[in-house]
């Protein structure tokens, strides 16, 4: 089956103290129902692959069922508990087994603020959406390497729960599944089976995070490509095989199996801010606000903006920033407030692309891909200005999608490399050296903003004026 595609759209629960939910049967009934569209379209399935959300923490009864919300990484109610966690533990070295700073995103800070807030009552096992889909479709929970890496529980050199912060987070290996690499297939059980005979005989794999999957399906498998990915929330990713030491303070280490691991730097923000920005100012049509923001290219709008709606993580790690708009005007528009929030999410991902870039090969490519950047190409252009490179924006709209099935076509033999299938078809977006030399400003401004409302972490693009032997980023310590 070529091309056959099948989305159910649902949308988490939001707090004003800062909880983003989603109910977990209301994602098993979607996933289920995606499925029964697309199965009779299918032909001769050898094997299913499976991505979801890194850092989604879901509680199991003993039974494998759910008994919580699944709680996302943009959850900030954990800001507390991961601050004590800061006070007592050495950063650097956690950082260093498990590859994750400490922050509300991870499940130590949250499952200490759940135990914390009552909330863990009947809960057996923690564990994600993907464990869920196992549990409920192959009758057996599993926790891939990839999906754990993105817990801040897993020793990552010896690939098994790190002990250390399993007590940290008051839990042992008991109260989690158990881990399994990408390669170990399973099948599908009663009776998902009886509904689903094509996949009766088809090998299931472990769910992988979905930005793992999209740098794979970006066509990003090796130091050669950086993933930039710009959908509800943004990151930047680089594959490489083996597990290198701890990243540069604002970047994290994730795995994409036991063999490779993921360096990169995400943001909470990304799709987020543009829907928030065109619900709140009531924009109107997206083909009017595209030509708009076009046709603003080179306005000065005098505004700061950042983009904190669900806490910082990188550059900064500080789940307790929040949004902020300043140097408003009688003069300012609603597409002057857009314009500048976009450019804000542009400038904190050039942040990002500035510690990882040094990682990549020095011939390295920014491969672009995600359905915001799909719907803006003004969009694209800011975060390319910002940068000041080159990016590649992919035409593969599904990139985790294909990052998967290329990933169950490996572990079944059938393809031998993956760089092999790294082709990848799209447009080359080319940066304007002026406006990049105006973002230098703009992320100059908004550093400042940074420092006064959220600490001293922040510190601005490198510039003619400022630039010294190193770039001027975040300054290596624990978030303000």
């Amino acid at each position: 089956m070529a091309g056959g595609a099948e989305q159910v759209q649902y949308q988490p629960r939001v707090t004003a103290a800062g909880g983003v939910e989603h109910d977990a049967e209301r994602l098993l009934a979607a996933a289920a129902a995606c499925i029964d569209a697309v199965l009779p379209r299918a032909r001769d399935i050898a094997g299913v692959g499976v991505s979801t959300f890194w850092h989604g923490l879901l509680g199991f009864d003993a039974a494998a069922r759910p008994v919580t919300p699944v709680y996302m990484y943009s959850d900030t109610r954990a800001a507390a508990a991961a601050d004590e966690l800061r006070r007592r533990l050495d950063e650097p070295d956690v950082r260093s087994r498990t590859g994750c700073p400490l922050h509300p995103s991870y499940w130590p800070a949250k499952i200490r603020w759940l135990a914390g807030a009552g909330s863990a009552a009947g809960v057996d096992r923690w564990g994600s959406v993907g464990e869920l889909l196992a549990a409920q479709w192959l009758g057996q929970g599993v926790t891939s390497i990839s999906m754990a890496s993105g817990t801040g529980l897993l020793d990552h050199d010896g690939a098994r729960w790190d002990r250390a912060m399993l007590e940290v987070a008051r839990i042992d290996e008991r109260r989690l599944f158990p881990l399994r690499d990408l390669s170990d297939g399973m099948r599908l059980s009663e009776p998902w089976a009886g509904r689903w005979p094509p996949l009766r005989d088809a090998v299931w794999f472990p769910a992988i995070g979905d930005g793992a999957a999209g740098s794979i399906g970006s066509g990003c498998t090796d130091r050669s490509r950086i993933a930039l990915n710009v959908g509800t929330s943004s990151a930047l990713r680089l594959v490489s095989d083996g597990a290198p030491g701890a990243p540069p303070w604002g970047l994290w280490r994730y795995r994409l199996d036991a063999r490779r691991a993921v360096v990169g730097g995400s943001l909470s923000e990304g799709g987020n801010v543009y829907e928030w920005c065109v619900a709140a100012l009531r924009l109107g049509e997206p083909d009017a606000v595209e030509r708009a923001l076009a046709a603003a290219a080179e306005d000065e709008h005098g505004l700061s903006v950042l983009p904190f709606l669900a806490g910082e993580r990188s550059p900064g790690w500080n789940g307790r920033a929040r949004g902020a708009v300043a140097g408003l005007s009688l003069a300012t528009g609603s597409i002057d407030i857009l314009r500048a929030a976009l450019e804000s999410v542009a400038l904190r991902l050039a942040l990002v692309y500035d510690l990882l870039g040094p990682l990549a090969a020095s011939a390295h490519e920014v491969v672009a891909s995600g359905g915001a950047l799909a719907h803006s190409r003004a969009w694209v252009q800011m975060i390319a200005d910002a940068i000041g490179r080159p990016l590649l924006l992919a035409g593969e709209r599904e990139a985790s999608s294909r990052g998967v099935a290329l990933l169950a076509l490996a572990s079944l033999g059938r393809l031998p490399d993956l760089a092999a299938a790294s082709r990848i078809d799209g447009e080359r977006i080319e940066p304007d050296r002026r406006r990049h030399e105006r973002y230098r400003e703009l992320g100059a401004r908004q550093s400042r903003l940074y420092a006064a409302l959220v600490g001293d972490g922040g510190a601005p693009l490198p510039d003619a004026a400022s630039a010294g032997p190193e770039p001027l980023l975040h300054r290596p310590g624990r978030p303000g």
